[in-house]
């Protein structure tokens, strides 16, 4: 039996329909199937390949640490040098309060422990959050979300949750004395790239102090350059609380993180001991990669050329059949008027050797965030095919 009728019978599905590529091998911004077809990759693994495929550096790094050690012990037990040395570099690049790591395995799992650790300095349950925003799929998290379409099959989630509309200055009035913490995207991805209005997150970061609230900004996705500055809330005056880091932070393995001010923290291994513990979170292999990718994003001028990248992607997307394009860095959200049309252009572009997708939350837009390595000729490919791609309509 060939490898893609094995992953049908044996690999628990997602959906009913997946892209099932069967990948020979990747490099760079391109991936190779079986077949040989080579495809462009425009979506990063969802934010996640910030340097694109099998970057050197981040290969060697991973190849040096599998030659000392693996897993050791659960996570926070042995001092491990590529913990630390993410931890020290991450927070190096921080403001001062945001000085402690938690490493967990994924974006989902770091949202449960920011929820628990506000839950446990305030002494509050209640949370705010974001409609058409995702913070994973956890039950805890899965409770964030507002749809009922993702929700409602797997009720009862947490209680104590209420929505506000993003960059409804109105709703901020949800945030009261009850609040454990808001949970919001800097800038809200799945709904199709929405960045925050002038001072709506200073006008949050206020009405959180007010009441005492805590403040967890989720840049899973708005992390490492995506939007053409290291961290998503340097567009801003403000800076969170605890702040949610993913996808981009391994390199390409996995890795989450929550961070905080080691005062914070604290509240985590006292009363009871253990309050949060994961044995795989931090990997050794996992942290080598993250620390070799972010290090190569700070000594690189790669987040410096998002915005040329963004404006270069805008001058060829140019198209009758695009209503609009909402896009912050070198993150694009191209709407059409209807998915049909979207899926259309996806498959397209796909049989074109381009990968592109949609959004969970709007899927009437073309996802664009590639690996901020992608070359000037290589947009130009992009815009090309997705142009041919509207033609076709």
């Amino acid at each position: 039996m060939n490898p893609k009728l094995l992953f049908f019978k044996h690999l628990a599905p997602t959906s009913d329909a997946p892209l099932a590529l069967e990948i020979e091998s990747a490099e760079g911004m391109y991936f190779t199937t079986t077949d040989g077809k080579k495809i462009l990759d425009l979506i990063a693994g969802i934010s996640v390949s910030v340097l694109g495929h099998r970057h050197p550096t981040v290969e060697d790094a991973v190849q040096s640490q599998v030659k000392k050690y693996w897993h050791t012990m659960v996570y926070g037990e042995f001092v491990l040098s590529p913990q630390v040395a993410y931890a020290k570099a991450l927070t190096d690049n921080l403001p001062a309060k945001l000085n402690s790591v938690y490493f967990t395995n994924s974006g989902t799992e770091a949202i449960e422990g920011a929820m628990k650790l506000a839950k446990r300095v305030t002494g509050r349950k209640k949370f705010v959050a974001a409609r058409n925003a995702y913070h994973g799929s956890t039950q805890g998290a899965m409770s964030l979300n507002s749809s009922d379409y993702f929700t409602e099959a797997y009720k009862p989630l947490l209680p104590n949750i209420e929505w506000l509309n993003y960059n409804a200055f109105e709703d901020l009035i949800l945030i009261d004395e009850n609040t454990a913490a808001v949970i919001i995207e800097t800038v809200q991805a799945e709904s199709g790239i929405n960045p925050p209005s002038v001072n709506y997150l200073e006008a949050m970061y206020a009405r959180c102090k007010q009441v005492g609230a805590l403040l967890i900004l989720d840049e899973a996705q708005a992390g490492f350059g995506r939007t053409g500055k290291l961290w998503g809330f340097c567009h801003s005056h403000i800076h969170p609380d605890i702040l949610v880091l993913a996808k981009s932070l391994g390199g390409g393995f996995p890795l989450g993180a929550f961070i905080s001010s080691n005062k914070l923290m604290q509240t985590l291994s006292e009363n009871p001991v253990l309050g949060h513990i994961t044995t795989f979170g931090g990997h050794p292999v996992s942290c080598a990669a993250g620390l070799a990718t972010f290090n190569t994003l700070i000594e690189s001028n790669l987040i410096a050329q998002c915005e040329a990248k963004r404006q270069l992607f805008l001058k060829n997307l140019k198209h009758p059949k695009i209503k609009t394009i909402r896009s912050i860095g070198l993150w694009l959200a191209v709407e059409l008027d209807s998915f049909d049309a979207v899926k259309h252009v996806i498959t397209y572009c796909l049989q074109h050797g381009v990968l592109t997708d949609w959004f969970l939350f709007n899927d009437k837009c073309l996802r664009i965030a590639p690996p901020l390595i992608i070359a000037e000729n290589e947009i130009f490919t992009a815009c090309k095919v997705i142009c041919e791609g509207l033609n076709n309509l």
